[in-house]
């Protein structure tokens, strides 16, 4: 099975990215990252794809007068590189997906969708928000992306428990432990041909 083509879209320290390709580098995971992208001049993550020589761009919300245009900008480099499939990894722009991407671009969101998610929710204010709920439970969700924030069929989910005591860098440590697994796994499972979407609902064979 010839590795899938990925192209890994970020906006911060490059983490989930680095998460990714230590498992390609394990022969954990069977894709080849063909392209980064970032939506921040100053992501760590730009620096990691040169150190690993992967073709990077930048492509701020300044290159683009409209979501629309901003998206077009940014679905050109995988369009160009031949992409099979596009990750998102700590990408935090509003995207309009194109219908040759439909079901071809995934997420992974720090919360068990449809809970603590949506427009602002991201990173330490996801863990903030599950903490001042009293939530005895949170986890992370991958799913594929659609026009809207945090929205798409769901395609797996990992639970972490919310402990007494819990701080939101605490929570998130732990949370992120699973999102280092679930997201290669998911990725894996679409590079096998195992996930179907049918009528809006994902399904792993």
């Amino acid at each position: 099975m010839l590795p899938l083509r990925v192209t890994v879209l970020i906006s911060g320290g490059g983490t989930t990215l680095r998460n990714l390709l230590e498992h390609i580098r394990d022969r954990a995971l069977p894709a080849e990252i063909v392209a980064v992208v970032s939506s921040n001049p100053n992501s760590v993550g730009l620096k990691l794809a040169a150190a690993q020589q992967i073709p990077a761009h930048c492509i701020t919300t300044a290159d683009a007068d409209s979501v629309e245009e901003f998206s077009d900008r940014i679905f050109a480099v995988p369009r160009a590189v031949k992409t099979e499939l596009v990750v998102c990894a700590g990408f935090l722009k509003r995207l309009r997906i194109p219908p040759d991407f439909v079901n071809r671009v995934v997420n992974i969101h720090p919360s068990l969708i449809p809970l603590f998610c949506g427009e602002g929710m991201y990173g330490g204010r996801v863990h903030e928000a599950v903490l001042a709920a009293g939530a005895k439970m949170s986890g992370c969700t991958v799913h594929f992306v659609d026009d809207h924030y945090d929205h798409g069929p769901i395609i797996a989910q990992r639970a972490a428990p919310v402990f007494a005591g819990d701080t939101p860098s605490s929570l998130a440590a732990r949370v992120f432990a699973q999102e280092c697994e679930l997201y290669p796994q998911v990725i894996r499972w679409i590079a096998e041909g195992r996930v179907r979407v049918t009528e809006g609902i994902a399904t792993v064979k």
